[in-house]
């Protein structure tokens, strides 16, 4: 269960920036008033926060750390088709329309906290049609072009340049070097198996560009890493600062 609202340690009507961005994009009023609804909940390694099938109980904004949605086939192989940081939600379908998870949630790497708000809170904040329903409806337009952009880069990109793509969008959200990662998650993350990642880690490792540890990796040369990726990576990034970089109502 999420911890109480008096883990806020802040004075009830005093502003403070939140940690996650769509929630500090909000006027600082509506941020004071929709606080009162929210509560904060730890995001631990590999913690389910969402079922495929099973219904939205809540809407998770993350404060750090980061959560991957992935899809199971019949055979058991799994694939990531979106990953999501402090700069967005975990529970879009509750804004779309939907009562449901489309697919598994889980926390890839740890973070401190999430704020979290119930769904049927989070839809009657939509039905208000005020700031934060045009902050979330410019995030799911910028989610829909990155998982767009995703499924035509995983089918046209060769494994390394999707890795290091993926290593560099991770880096932006985490916003440290230095992050938890396993190349057997990763691997997951990709839609490649284990050997594949361990070669291109090796390469990438040779060239300088990272450092991966037994459970963690470490952006050694971000330029190059840049430079190893696809073009997908700028693209979706630009997507996003495009919608969100916009002021909300």
């Amino acid at each position: 269960m999420p911890p109480a609202r008096d883990q806020w340690n802040q004075p009830p009507g005093e502003y403070a920036p939140p940690r996650n961005k769509l929630l500090a994009a909000l006027p600082p009023d509506d941020y004071l008033r929709l606080r009162s609804m929210l509560t904060v909940a730890p995001l631990r390694f590999r913690q389910v926060l969402h079922k495929p099938g099973e219904p939205l109980h809540n809407v998770y904004f993350p404060a750090d750390g980061l959560c991957s949605i992935v899809m199971t086939m019949e055979d058991g192989r799994t694939a990531e088709v979106a990953t999501v940081g402090n700069e967005g939600l975990v529970g879009i379908s509750a804004f779309l329309g939907g009562d449901r998870a489309t697919g598994e949630t889980i926390v890839q790497v740890p973070g401190a906290f999430a704020y979290v708000l119930p769904a049927d809170l989070f839809v009657q904040e939509m039905d208000r049609r005020g700031a934060l329903y045009d902050l979330v409806s410019r995030y799911s337009q910028a989610l829909i072009a990155y998982v767009m952009q995703s499924a035509a880069c995983n089918g046209l990109h060769a494994a390394d340049q999707r890795c290091a793509r993926w290593l560099l969008q991770s880096h932006d959200r985490i916003g440290r070097d230095q992050f938890g990662l396993t190349q057997e998650f990763l691997a997951v993350m990709l839609g490649v198996r284990r050997a594949t990642v361990s070669t291109i880690a090796q390469q990438l490792q040779r060239a300088g560009i990272i450092l991966f540890q037994r459970r963690s990796v470490t952006i050694v040369n971000r330029q190059a890493l840049e430079d190893t990726s696809c073009e997908c990576y700028v693209a979706v990034k630009q997507q996003f600062s495009r919608l969100l970089a916009e002021p909300a109502a």
